[in-house]
């Protein structure tokens, strides 16, 4: 990890367009500017993780779904077997 001290007005440059400015440093609370590309996600960290935790719980279900889905289509080919004559 990168640790850079930075005063109020100062900005920091990552990968050459993304510009971090530090806008007020206040009590406890640093606020900050971002400028960077419209197509580069910026969340904060809490959104982030709330997003991934949900799209791993929706991967699981939809996981499931599919081996549920299947194996009601294995059980129907099956029953269908059983009634055809030999």
């Amino acid at each position: 990890m990168l640790v850079l001290a930075r005063k109020v007005g100062e900005q920091i440059i990552v990968a050459n367009d993304i510009v971090i400015t530090v806008l007020a440093v206040e009590r406890d609370r640093i606020k900050i500017g971002i400028e960077a590309p419209a197509q580069v996600p910026i969340l904060r960290y809490e959104v982030y993780e709330s997003i991934r935790q949900a799209n791993q719980e929706a991967a699981r279900l939809a996981a499931r779904a599919t081996t549920d889905v299947l194996a009601s289509v294995s059980d129907l080919l099956k029953g269908q077997d059983a009634e055809q004559p030999a």
